[in-house]
């Protein structure tokens, strides 16, 4: 008996080591869009506080290729998405000129959605690189808005003539060597993009057992953890609002990994078996082009994948089947939601032709739950916020506060139970903001396009605690790992820690 009872302690006791030191082991990884749980908050110790050119720069990696994906990390490893120009097709008298090499330079100011003229669809080397989703010049006509076809920025067809390769490639967390790099695929461009766009705008996402990278039109592409190819899928090709090109990243739960394709054409949420890329479900979508990701939201009542456009939906992970929608305007669909086990709170990107409106979702919520007009609640929404700010960033939730982070640095800071404005501030001298804002040791910071990280005190009163810059151009969100930062510039990768 004593001998029995001892080998149950044994047991009892070795499985708690390895659920703990596995948990620590999660929360060390970075492995999609917005981290772990896709909310940018990190399980991260020991990150540093302080870091510059030449302060706290643990290794840096050039970038010779062109992709505005985030960077993710699993078990000590780093995953980047890019492409590389090998073929740009001449501009001609009939093309419109791309632009200058200073337009994509440090605290340039981008053309907005909704703002300017198409510029040419060829990519200017020397290539750049950065984010999930980078800046696009648009027209009058909003995403999710217009006839579906070819828009008449499709007559420039040239880009067909293009030859690129698709690329991931892997790097040590610990000192940047490159470990793999895999060509994904080589050939000319499916679908047209803005100039100020890349072929490789879709964050990469791992279960630690393979990683999935979509390059968008290019198709999805499936490697194993040392780079070994496994499956490949064609998701088709389709044209995106004014030739703007894709962004919406992947996301995986329990083995199925998501895909939101929206375009001017066939648009749809696709569920695919994440060890054979088989196909799950698919349900068709009543969207136009869209860039923000899909969300995972496991609440007190179930679990839910929800995609936004002018409305969003939920569904259930398992089917596809439709639980809840609500129609949420706005104008550019490219924040993405953010929730905790009780609401979840979304909305559009706003602008000249229409507000955004931020909502808070209850969970449970069934049917269309979209308030009638003139109201702001109804029987799943709590509250409305008209106009909340949102931009390209999406909205922040920390410990009972949500944090939105304007096109300019403007911070919006509020109470997440009842709705209603904390604070509003702005950070001096920032630049533009396309990347999300993350929280971290009771600090909310964000990264603007000249490469300062504004951070600031979290709670009910604004205070600035540092600002630290790096000498590059930055539209990617920041990856955390263990005591190492992951930034991704448009020349070079850079692992900051002490």
């Amino acid at each position: 008996m004593a001998q029995r009872e001892r080998l149950r302690w044994f047991v009892f006791v070795t499985v708690v080591f390895v659920l703990f030191f596995s948990s620590c082991s999660q929360n060390q990884n970075w492995p999609q869009f917005r981290g772990p749980e896709g909310n940018m908050i990190t399980g991260s110790r020991d990150l540093p506080e302080e870091w510059g050119d030449g302060t706290n720069v643990k290794w840096v990696y050039e970038l010779s290729g062109t992709g505005w994906s985030s960077p993710i990390v699993w078990d000590g490893k780093v995953f980047i998405a890019s492409t590389f120009p090998e073929k740009i097709a001449p501009v001609t008298e009939h093309s419109p000129m791309p632009p200058e090499e200073d337009s994509l330079q440090a605290g340039s100011n981008p053309p907005q959605p909704g703002q300017g003229e198409r510029q040419s669809s060829r990519e200017n080397p020397p290539a750049q690189g950065g984010q999930d989703m980078g800046p696009r010049p648009g027209q009058n006509v909003q995403p999710g808005q217009g006839p579906g076809g070819p828009s008449p920025e499709d007559n420039d067809t040239s880009y067909k003539n293009e030859v690129y390769r698709w690329e991931l490639t892997c790097l040590d967390l610990n000192t940047g060597k490159e470990l793999w790099k895999q060509d994904a695929f080589r050939g000319n461009p499916k679908v047209t993009k803005q100039p100020m766009n890349t072929y490789a705008s879709e964050t990469p996402v791992t279960d630690g057992k393979r990683v999935y990278v979509y390059f968008g039109m290019t198709g999805l592409f499936c490697f194993d953890m040392d780079g070994k190819p496994q499956w490949q899928k064609d998701l088709g090709a389709y044209n995106t609002q004014g030739g703007w090109g894709t962004g919406s990243s992947p996301v995986i739960y329990k083995d199925i990994l998501y895909i939101q394709v929206d375009n001017e054409v066939n648009s749809f949420l696709v569920a695919l078996d994440a060890a054979t890329g088989e196909e799950k479900w698919r349900v068709m979508r009543d969207e136009k082009t869209n860039y923000s990701t899909p969300y995972i939201w496991k609440n007190k009542v179930s679990t839910e994948l929800v995609a936004l456009g002018k409305t969003a939906c939920s569904y259930d992970p398992g089917t596809g089947t439709v639980l809840w929608e609500l129609r949420i305007g706005g104008e550019q669909t490219i924040p993405s939601p953010v929730g905790d086990d009780a609401h979840l709170y979304l909305g559009n990107a706003g602008g000249d032709m229409a507000k955004g409106d931020l909502f808070s979702v209850k969970a449970g919520a069934e049917g269309d739950i979209t308030p009638k007009e003139g109201e702001e609640t109804s029987s799943g929404v709590e509250w409305t916020l008209p106009d909340a700010g949102l931009a390209n960033a999406s909205p922040l939730l920390y410990k009972g506060f949500i944090y939105i982070i304007g096109g300019r640095g403007e911070i919006l800071c509020l109470d997440a139970v009842k709705g209603v404005q904390v604070y509003k501030e702005k950070a001096s001298g920032a630049g533009a903001v396309w990347a999300s804002p993350w929280a971290y040791n009771d600090k909310i910071s964000f990264l603007d396009e000249n490469g300062v990280t504004h951070s600031f005190k979290a709670g009910e009163k604004y205070e600035l605690f540092s600002e630290n810059k790096l000498d590059d151009r930055f539209w990617a969100s920041v990856a955390a790992s263990g005591d190492s930062y992951v930034f991704k510039g448009a020349k070079k990768l850079y692992c900051i820690g002490e």
